[in-house]
Parts: structure tokens; sequence; C-alpha cells
């Protein structure tokens, strides 16, 4: 019973860091970072809004780049 709840627990696991990191743990980190500075700037309606979305836009451009260096096909 005890290895077959480890073994479970262990799948659950896995799954859910397949699904929120997947192939690219930066874009993972960015959200984290991205979210956390939401929560930050609370009452900064205007920070926020011109912040957040350049944060993002970088963060992905970043992995734009970092992701087409690895291609195989450049």
């Amino acid at each position: 019973m005890t290895a077959f709840l480890v073994r479970g627990v262990k799948t659950f696991g896995k799954f859910w860091w397949d699904f929120l990191v997947g192939d690219t743990p930066e874009l993972a980190l960015a959200t984290g970072v991205i979210v956390a500075l939401a929560f930050l700037i609370d009452g900064e309606r205007l920070v926020g809004a011109i912040l957040l979305p350049l944060l993002a836009a970088a963060f992905l451009l970043v992995s734009t780049l970092r992701g087409r260096r690895r291609s195989p096909g450049r």
C-alpha cells in the first residue's frame, strides 16, 4: 500500500512539473516573477500597466532567442 501511494505521489508530481515547467523552465520562473511583482505593486495601477507587459515581452523575447540558438535547424 505504501509503495502504491509513493508511486502515485511521484507520478502526480511529475505530471505537474511537466505541465507547469515543461521544456522551458525559464518561462515558469518568469511567470512566477511577474506574478510576484504584480502582488508587490498592487496599489500602483499605472506602474503595473506599463511594467508587467514590458517584463512579459522581455522574458518571451529572451526565451525565443535562446530557443533559436538551441534549434538544430539553424
